[in-house]
């Protein structure tokens, strides 16, 4: 027998190599992927899996820097799937996928699917805010220290009205401060890059691990939002030793859900790293953390590593806490600014990340190293296309890739 998806077929060898064959091929040849220029490679790995050749196009720019997107394929009645992440020089990668969507829909494609490993445009919700709804522009200064005021009680009733005098008299001479009739806010560009996908005519969208999973809500298409967590408990379970006895560990609050899963699935301790991120109000450690790490491997599981601030002072706080060992597994690596400096010189003994952001290749850091999510997304692609569930993908009991 024969599991092919979701159907079975018995093994006839003349079936198989004939017929069936001849049918797969001909379901094949309706698809077809194209890659824009922010990850030429994970589109050659996704199209090796499938067992076809990437879509032929000329991606180029004009001396006045305008996107140009030449198709030199035919279109017409197939199966389209644009892979572009959201990295590197995100505003014109954006605007290349937008063209290229276009392309396809102008040309009377069946259906158009992108594809963003990394979804642009997804973290401007985690900026801290004022009550008014305007963005801190720095953290607030420390409450001073100042001496206890001495009792009325101590006081000469003389001395006490001269004093409110004076304290009247201040503020009578105190100009008013003009009103500020204008309430500041911060513009949410996630609506209108939703908007601007499905208005250039995507008809469906994969991505995995937006930052926060109600930016789903802002599509008038299907989002599947794939997880990162079979793959993650695969490399877990095959390159660190005796897991068994590590603990996973989340570097702030927003991320428990996500480490706490991991933590369920591979039957292993817990802790967590609580961080007050908008306002200081006493002078003790911004940092505190919850469980017992010492004499323990410990993991760190987050979805993004932008400057790697957090995870590396996260890391230094499990080793003052007597963590042997700490190993940080991320689902998209940034690394914008100085993070790699950061990193090298960080507590972390290693630093693994996947590749829905291509690495820079003068980063020759040894403490980094990279896991394929080729598989989740060409899995994807192929039950997509044939009308099959993708629930199998979000189901971490499963080892299908």
């Amino acid at each position: 027998m024969i599991l092919f998806g979701s159907f079975s077929f018995p093994f006839y060898p003349i079936f198989f190599s004939s017929s069936f064959f001849f049918l797969f091929c001909l379901s094949m040849r309706n698809l077809i992927v194209f890659g824009g220029s922010s990850h030429p490679e994970l589109t050659a790995a996704i199209c090796r899996r499938l067992g076809i050749c990437p879509g032929k196009t000329k991606l180029s720019k004009f001396s006045n820097n305008e996107t140009s997107v030449e198709m030199h394929e035919s279109v017409r009645e197939r199966d389209v799937y644009i892979v572009q992440s959201g990295c590197g020089h995100v505003n014109d990668n954006l605007i290349e996928l937008l063209v290229m969507i276009n392309a396809c829909k102008i040309a009377s494609a069946k259906r158009i699917t992108v594809v963003v490993p990394y979804f642009p445009y997804s973290r401007q919700a985690d900026v801290p805010f004022k009550p008014s709804g305007a963005p801190l522009t720095k953290l607030p200064p420390a409450t001073p220290k100042y001496p206890p005021e001495p009792s009325h009680q101590q006081e000469d009733i003389a001395k006490q009205v001269l004093r409110r005098l004076a304290q009247t008299s201040l503020q009578d001479q105190k100009p008013e401060e003009p009103k500020n009739r204008y309430r500041e806010w911060v513009a949410r560009s996630g609506r209108l890059v939703a908007d601007l996908l499905t208005c250039a005519g995507a008809d469906h969208i994969i991505t995995m691990d937006l930052h926060d999973a109600q930016f789903q809500g802002f599509f008038d298409c299907p989002v599947d939002n794939l997880i990162s967590k079979p793959l993650m408990i695969k490399y877990i379970r095959l390159h660190i030793p005796n897991y068994q006895d590590a603990v996973i560990v989340s570097p702030d609050a927003g991320g428990a859900k996500r480490a706490t899963s991991v933590a369920d699935r591979l039957c292993m301790d817990f802790a967590l790293i609580h961080k007050e991120r908008r306002q200081i109000v006493t002078q003790k450690t911004d940092l505190m953390l919850v469980g017992d790490v010492r004499g323990k491997v410990c993991i760190l599981i987050d979805d993004i590593a932008d400057t790697s601030y957090t995870i590396t002072k996260a890391a230094k706080m499990l080793r003052e806490n007597g963590a042997t060992k700490v190993i940080a597994l991320v689902s998209h690596a940034l690394l914008s600014a100085n993070a790699i400096e950061n990193i090298d010189q960080s507590a972390l003994d290693e630093l693994i990340v996947s590749n829905s952001i291509p690495l820079d290749p003068h980063i020759n850091s040894p403490k980094i190293k990279v896991f394929d999510v080729a598989p989740i997304f060409t899995e994807a692609i192929r039950r997509t296309h044939f009308g099959e569930s993708l629930s199998m993908l979000f189901d971490t009991k499963h080892d299908l890739l």
